[in-house]
């Protein structure tokens, strides 16, 4: 799952499940946020996460895709990510991509919004996508 693009629609419909369910939470591991999903199934006994999962259930079917690749895929289309790649190189422009994104991760990281761990694991799965 970690090598996968995120789908919008998954990512709605784990959120709205959050809110019928006794625990929420799922949303944010299927997101790649851990950290976020402990916080959730922690206050479960709260109606804090109903109620957020419900609000980022909208909003996430309210973004575009690609504000919602920008937000969680790291600038990467599932579409561009799915294609086959060419046997002849890389494709300059998913490379460029690809840079910006580990751009936008290190800052995250460098602000402490984001563990080494978390860091090291979309690190690896970007450059992956290069491979």
């Amino acid at each position: 799952m970690l090598s996968k693009p995120k789908s919008r629609k998954v990512a709605a419909l784990l959120a709205f499940s959050g809110v019928v369910m006794p625990i929420s939470g799922f949303h944010k591991f299927y997101l790649g946020q851990p950290g976020w999903g402990v916080l959730y199934l922690l206050l479960s006994w709260t109606p804090i996460p109903r109620i957020a999962s419900g609000i980022e259930g909208v909003w996430y079917l309210l973004q575009s895709a690609e504000q919602f690749d920008h937000n969680f895929n790291f600038g990467l289309s599932p579409a561009a990510s799915s294609a086959p790649t060419q046997s002849a190189g890389v494709d300059p422009a998913q490379v460029g991509a690809i840079a910006d994104a580990l751009r936008q991760l290190d800052s995250l990281r460098q602000e402490g919004l984001m563990s080494e761990y978390e860091f090291e694991q979309k690190r690896r799965q970007l450059l992956d996508r290069i491979a």
